[in-house]
């Protein structure tokens, strides 16, 4: 099966898409859950700092298994 290949310009540019997804994932999360609790702005800020601590370690494991199998 020929399968297309992972370079490292394409593996830094799905890690910076998934960085800055997950920060406005996070952003928008932290709206939810506390926005009324402390405040809009405040959520949203804690939120895009949290919120790539997961997405971060999700996209590089992703990305050694897509070099692995490519």
């Amino acid at each position: 099966m020929t399968g297309v290949e992972l370079t490292a310009g394409g593996a830094a540019l799905a890690l910076v898409i998934g960085i800055v997804t997950s920060g406005i994932g996070g952003a928008i999360g932290g709206v939810a859950t506390g926005g009324k609790a402390i405040g809009n702005q405040l959520a949203a800020m804690m939120g895009s700092f949290y919120g790539p601590v997961g997405g971060v370690a999700g996209i590089i494991v992703g990305l050694i298994l897509l070099a692995l199998i490519g």
